[in-house]
């Protein structure tokens, strides 16, 4: 399949064999099929494919969001079972598509998540504003008052704010105009470099797993087809579906 792995990381996240499977009219049909990966530490990957090739379910998998059908899932050398689930979310934290505040300040969503000790210390608050390209001032600002690129920031913050060791995103630039994505695109890789932080990110763009640079991975109809170093995969796919999906003839 062309996987490139970079040796001088170790491996973080290996998903071995695993099937999400569903029931439709015609029976059980895999959703994630046969997915095997293992996710190198302080890396990006980005996750392309066509809709509804099974991206954003694999996260869901992997966070426990949903259940696997079959196969291995384990993270730090340990099932995904074995932790208890919250924990689990806190070390493999989730952005989704949409950004969800809850109503109030800026103030109000980040302590929700960053603990006792910071909950009261603007000053903490204010640099986990900055560690995402906000003011501190926007700390009393109501949620509703932000724009969605602004909102998608603070989500990021209060992910951040857990300190966990992978970061997952589910198209968290699809609702944003292409300059605010590429804000959120400078910013992911600036986290990913200044703090060595593990980022798996779906994308239905490959032009913007180009620019994220890393590894990327084509998933199509739930299975994994071609995996290796974003540049040399786009430039010179291997595989006849990622090259269809390249040239826009998978959907």
């Amino acid at each position: 399949m062309g996987d490139i792995q970079d040796n001088s990381h170790a491996s973080i996240l290996e998903l071995s064999d695993v099937v999400r499977s569903v029931e439709t009219v015609d029976g059980m049909k895999p959703i994630i099929d046969r997915f095997n990966y293992s996710f190198t530490s302080g890396k990006i990957h980005t996750i392309v494919g066509p809709s509804g090739s099974g991206k954003s379910s694999l996260l869901r998998l992997i966070n426990r969001l949903d259940e696997k059908t079959s196969g291995d899932i384990t993270f730090l050398g340990r099932s995904i079972e074995s932790y208890p689930v919250t924990d689990l979310r806190i070390k493999i934290a989730l952005v989704f598509q949409t950004p969800y505040l809850f109503p109030g300040t800026v103030k109000s969503n980040l302590t929700y998540s960053c603990g006792e000790q910071n909950s009261n210390n603007d000053e903490a608050l204010g640099e986990l504003l900055q560690k995402v390209g906000l003011e501190p001032g926007l700390l009393n600002r109501p949620h509703d008052k932000l724009s969605v690129g602004q909102q998608q920031r603070v989500a990021l913050a209060r992910s951040l704010s857990l300190e966990p060791d992978i970061l997952m995103l589910d198209e968290p630039t699809s609702a944003l105009d292409p300059g605010a994505a590429r804000t959120i695109e400078d910013l992911l890789r600036d986290l990913n470099e200044r703090f060595n932080l593990t980022l798996i990110m779906v994308t239905h763009n490959f032009e913007q797993a180009l620019r994220l640079k890393g590894t990327s991975l084509v998933l199509v109809e739930g299975r994994l087809v071609e995996s290796g170093e974003s540049k040399e995969l786009f430039e010179h796919p291997k595989n006849e579906l990622t090259r269809k999906f390249i040239a826009g003839d998978l959907r």
